[in-house]
C-alpha cells in the first residue's frame, strides 16, 4: 500500500486549515487516512504548524512519500533532518546523542529565526499604526484650519454686510430729509 504524507483540508471557504496525515495515495484528498500527523495553519503570520515530528519520522523510515507542500512543511519543523541524522545513526555515522545534539542546535537556531521574523512584524505593523496616526493628526490640523479660516471669512463677511447696512441706513437718511423738503418747497 502507497503510502503519502499530505495535506487534508479543513476550515471554511476562504479560511483554510489543514491536517497533515499519513494516507493511502488511493484515498480521496479528504478522506480517509492512517494517522493524523499535525496541523497547519496558514491564515496566521507567520503560518502555525504544530507537527509530532516523531511520528513523521517513523512515517518516513517506512517509506511514507511527503508531497510537495508536506515535504516543505517537514523540512520547516525539522523532520527531514531528524530522518537524515537517524539514517546516520544506523549506518553508524554518528551516534545517538551526537544526532540529538545536532537536531537540538538546529531546532534552536530555527526557533530564533522565527523569534526575529516574528518581532519584526509586530515591529513593521507599530509602524504602520505610528504613520497613520501621524497622517491622521494632520488630516485632523488641516481640518481644523480650513474651520478657521472659514470661521474668519464668515466673521469678515458678517463685518463687511453690517458696515454696507450702516452705510445703506446713512444713505437713506441723507436721501429721506431731500425726498422730504421737495414737496414743502412746491407748495
Amino acid at each position: 500500500m502507497p503510502v503519502k504524507i499530505r495535506l487534508q483540508r479543513h476550515g471554511k471557504k476562504g479560511k483554510p486549515f489543514y491536517w497533515v496525515v499519513a494516507a493511502d495515495s488511493r484515498a480521496k484528498r479528504d478522506g480517509r487516512y492512517l494517522e493524523k500527523i499535525g496541523t497547519y495553519n496558514p491564515n496566521t503570520n507567520p503560518a502555525t504548524i504544530n507537527l509530532d515530528v516523531d511520528g513523521a519520522v517513523k512515517w518516513l523510515q517506512n517509506g511514507a512519500q511527503p508531497t510537495d507542500t508536506a515535504r516543505a512543511i517537514l523540512s520547516y519543523k525539522g523532520a527531514l533532518l531528524k530522518n537524515h541524522l537517524v539514517g546516520g545513526v544506523r549506518k553508524g555515522a554518528l551516534t545517538e546523542e551526537q544526532a540529538e545534539q545536532k537536531f537540538n542546535a538546529w531546532l534552536e537556531e530555527k526557533a530564533k529565526k522565527v523569534a526575529g521574523k516574528v518581532e519584526g512584524l509586530t515591529k513593521a505593523e507599530q509602524e504602520a499604526k505610528a504613520k497613520a496616526l501621524e497622517a491622521e493628526k494632520a488630516v485632523n490640523e488641516a481640518r481644523l484650519a480650513a474651520a478657521k479660516a472659514a470661521e474668519e471669512e464668515a466673521a469678515a463677511a458678517e463685518k463687511a454686510a453690517e458696515q454696507e447696512a450702516v452705510a445703506e441706513e446713512v444713505a437713506e437718511e441723507t436721501e429721506a430729509p431731500a425726498t422730504e423738503e421737495t414737496p414743502e418747497t412746491e407748495e
